[in-house]
């Protein structure tokens, strides 16, 4: 379907971020935050296919 939502899921622990995308949606270099792992990837994501650029460690 054209116009029904996704989750974009962590491509390390492949638990749900909070993020939600349509399948004709692009990203180019998008900080994608895990709850889970506490890790920001910066990603590319083209047609529910995602592509990992960086992964780097959530420091507070």
């Amino acid at each position: 379907m054209l116009f029904e939502k996704y989750w974009i899921k962590c491509p390390i622990c492949n638990g749900k971020t909070r993020v939600q995308v349509f399948y004709n949606t692009v990203l180019r270099n998008f900080p994608l935050f895990c709850p889970k792992c506490k890790l920001t990837h910066i990603v590319d994501v083209e047609k529910l296919e995602i592509i990992i650029k960086n992964s780097e460690k959530q420091t507070f």
